[in-house]
Parts: C-alpha cells; sequence; structure tokens
C-alpha cells in the first residue's frame, strides 16, 4: 500500500511536463489564430488608412483581398517549413513559425498609413501578409502532428480538443479584444488608430509564446536521417499518399471555407449593413466562447465514439446550416446573431477535428510536409477565398449560391476521407 503514493509521484513530473508542453504549443494556436482573426475583424477600419478609396466598401473589399494574400502564401509555408521539420525536428520550426507571425504584427501595429507614405503603406501590409502566410501554413497541422506524436493511443481525440480550445481562445481574444477597444472609444477613433491596439497585444503575447516554446521536446524519431533504415524521401512518401493528400485538402478546405464565412465574412457583411459595430464584436465574442467551450467537450466524445464515425457526423451537419446564412440577407442584429450562433454550433465539431483527422492520414515520416502542403493549399484556395466571396456574392444578389458552394465541399470532403481511409489507411486516431 505504501507503494502506491510513490507510484503516483512519480508519474506526476511526466504529466507536468506534458502539460506544460501542451500549454506552449497550444499557445502558439492562440496567437496564431488572434493575430490572423483580428486582421479580418478589422478589415473595414484598416482598408480605409491602407488604401487610396473613398468608398468604405471598396476599401473593405481591397483589405480583405490583403488578408487572402497571407492564405495565398500558406502552401510555400507547408513546403518549405514541413519540409523542413520533417527533416531536422518539429520544436525548431514551432519556434521559427511563431516567431515570424509575432514580428509580422508588430510591423503591422507601427506601420505608417497611405496618407503618410502613399502606396507604400498598402506593399508594407501586403509583405507582413506574406510573411503571416507562411507561418500560418505550417503552424496549425505542425503544432496538431506534434501533440498526436506526444499523446497516448486513443487520446487523440482530446489532444485536438485542447488544441482547438487553445485556436478558440485565440479567436475570442481578437473579438473580445476588439469589442473592448471599440467600446471604450468611439467609431472615429476606432477607425482614426484604435484598431492598432488589438495589434499591438498580439505582439505582446508573442513574446510570452517564444519564451515557452524555447525548450520543447523533439517528437520526430532520430532513425529519420540517412542509412540502409532511413525512410524514402519524404516527397516520394506524399506521392504514395496522393489520395490522403486530395482528402486533407477538402478536409480542410471545407473547415476553413465554413470558419471563415462565419468568424470574418458574416462580421463584415454586417458592418456593410450599418449594424452597429460593438453589437457585432459582442456577438463574435459570444461565437468564441462557444467555440472554446465546445472544443474539448468535441475532443472527448470523438475518442468515445471513434474519430473517423464522429468527423463524418458532424461533417454532414454542415449541410443543413450552410442554408441557415440565408436567413440574414439584409440589415437586423437580430437575424444576424440567430444565424452566426446557431451555426457557431455546428463550427465548433468541425474545426475541432479537421486538424487531426487531416494528421491521421499521413505517416510520422512524411507527415509535417503531407498535411502542411495539404493544409496550405486548402486554406489558400477555400478559406482565404470565403470572407471575400460570401461578401461579393451578397453584392451580386445571389447569395443562395455560396451556402451551395459550401454544402458541396463538405459532401466532397467525407467522400475522399472515406476513400482515403479504405486505400491508404490511417495512423492516428483508431
Amino acid at each position: 500500500m505504501a507503494s502506491l503514493p510513490m507510484s503516483t509521484k512519480k508519474q506526476d513530473p511526466h504529466h507536468s511536463k506534458n502539460s506544460k508542453t501542451l500549454t506552449a504549443i497550444g499557445l502558439g494556436n492562440t496567437l496564431e489564430w488572434y493575430d490572423w482573426q483580428i486582421f479580418g475583424l478589422l478589415a473595414a477600419f484598416i482598408g480605409p488608412n491602407f488604401f487610396p478609396n473613398a468608398d468604405p466598401v471598396s476599401s473593405t473589399l481591397s483589405a480583405l483581398s490583403v488578408f487572402a494574400v497571407g492564405f495565398a502564401f500558406r502552401p510555400l509555408g507547408g513546403v518549405l517549413l514541413g519540409r523542413l521539420a520533417d527533416r531536422i525536428g518539429r520544436r525548431k520550426v514551432l519556434l521559427l513559425s511563431i516567431t515570424m507571425m509575432a514580428v509580422s504584427t508588430l510591423v503591422i501595429a507601427i506601420s505608417p498609413t497611405y496618407q503618410d507614405i502613399g502606396v507604400f503603406a498598402g506593399l508594407l501590409l501586403f509583405v507582413c501578409r506574406v510573411f503571416q502566410g507562411i507561418s500560418a501554413g505550417i503552424e496549425a497541422p505542425l503544432s496538431t502532428a506534434y501533440a498526436v506524436e506526444l499523446s497516448p493511443a486513443g487520446r487523440e481525440g482530446r489532444a485536438a480538443g485542447v488544441l482547438s480550445m487553445f485556436v478558440n481562445l485565440g479567436i475570442l481574444g481578437a473579438s473580445l479584444v476588439s469589442f473592448a477597444t471599440s467600446a471604450l472609444i468611439d467609431d472615429a477613433a476606432m477607425a482614426d488608430g484604435g484598431w492598432r491596439v488589438p495589434m499591438f497585444v498580439g505582439a505582446a503575447l508573442g513574446v510570452v509564446v517564444i519564451y515557452l516554446r524555447r525548450n520543447l521536446p523533439e517528437s520526430l524519431p532520430a532513425a529519420t536521417g540517412t542509412g540502409p533504415q532511413a525512410p524514402p524521401p519524404v516527397w516520394r512518401q506524399v506521392g504514395r499518399h496522393w489520395l490522403a493528400l486530395l482528402a486533407i485538402i477538402f478536409v480542410v478546405g471545407a473547415a476553413q471555407a465554413y470558419n471563415y464565412a462565419w468568424n470574418v465574412g458574416l462580421p463584415n457583411l454586417a458592418n456593410g449593413f450599418g449594424e452597429d459595430s460593438t453589437s457585432v464584436f459582442a456577438l463574435t465574442t459570444l461565437l468564441g466562447l462557444i467555440l472554446l467551450v465546445g472544443s474539448p467537450l468535441v475532443g472527448m466524445l470523438a475518442d468515445r465514439r471513434k474519430l473517423s464515425r464522429t468527423f463524418v457526423a458532424t461533417r454532414l451537419l454542415v449541410v443543413p446550416a450552410a442554408f441557415l446564412m440565408l436567413a440574414y440577407a439584409g440589415p437586423g442584429i437580430g437575424g444576424f446573431s440567430i444565424v452566426l450562433l446557431v451555426g457557431g454550433l455546428v463550427l465548433v465539431t468541425n474545426m475541432t477535428l479537421y486538424n487531426v483527422i487531416s494528421t491521421s492520414l499521413m505517416p510520422q515520416t512524411c507527415r509535417a510536409t503531407g498535411v502542411g502542403l495539404g493544409y496550405g493549399i486548402a486554406v489558400a484556395l477555400f478559406g482565404g477565398t470565403a470572407s471575400y466571396l460570401l461578401i461579393w456574392l451578397q453584392q451580386q444578389g445571389i447569395d443562395w449560391l455560396f451556402p451551395v458552394y459550401l454544402a458541396a465541399l463538405s459532401l466532397i470532403s467525407v467522400v475522399l476521407y472515406l476513400l482515403a481511409k479504405r486505400t491508404t489507411g490511417l495512423y492516428a486516431g483508431e
């Protein structure tokens, strides 16, 4: 009997170390999504400061175009930094990616406007989004792969749930800081320079995350070097899993199109309809709370019910949820709140599972490259364009087309996932 407390104590340092590691990885996700989300939420304020257009809708679309530029460079981040992570290990690349994001956010926060330096203001904003895109192209897929590699078998869903909770903390933080800033100052001050405050908050968080990540353990086996026991070249392995790569593109793409439609497109649409900005930020903050609380619960459900089954069931729910947005076709904060929050309940299930599902489709020796590439392509094609497409279709009077598009992406992702699972198998989560 006396040995039991001693055994328990011996396990404590291990659990404590894992908790610290997961916190360092998770807070990196918080920063990544905070910085990424804050730009989208503040596009209506950033646009007039960096682009020469008196029309607020046109300047917002210009800012959203630069927002989309970051997505276009995500595949490059997945290829370059993913390949690097499969060669030299996960830790160094995770530290590099978060440093790039934090520095880029700080530069945007202190950047001069169009009135100060003309077209160079927009160019500087463009360059910062390029670096943020490269960083974001590897951060989410690599951190999930890293967490899965360090998790006990059968606990992958819980790891995904915890990381998703940190992601949603970033989304919530972006909305909360935007709401608080907007509530403390008037709209004129917000447009003039108040939008910089949330950027400075993100840069400060970056310093904390860099400090926490400096001593992360390595999860990539040392045997992935050279010699007779070395695996085939990474790109050859990815080529062998081409169907899995295609499935990852649509698994991630459908989730991200849904995510950016709800978290960026709908709030900017509400601003375009003339809704009170403080009320809009309050509702996006409430959506962030739903995502934050729901993600660990979804992760536990996935471990209990089986990861693949939970994914398929929750992904199919996107189809009816997508058409819910048609209920918000004109001004009215009540309609906006119903669409945003009810759709958010389905959103949380999809945003919790898509990264761990992607990770499960690639073996460890080519995981960072394969998942990073698929993730980057998906977010560039489907995530980065979603908010722009939603608003543009609304302007053209064919807003019904976006839910059709989102539903089709979701159904294709389910079919490809099931085909890849049957053809190449799963490498985690089952």
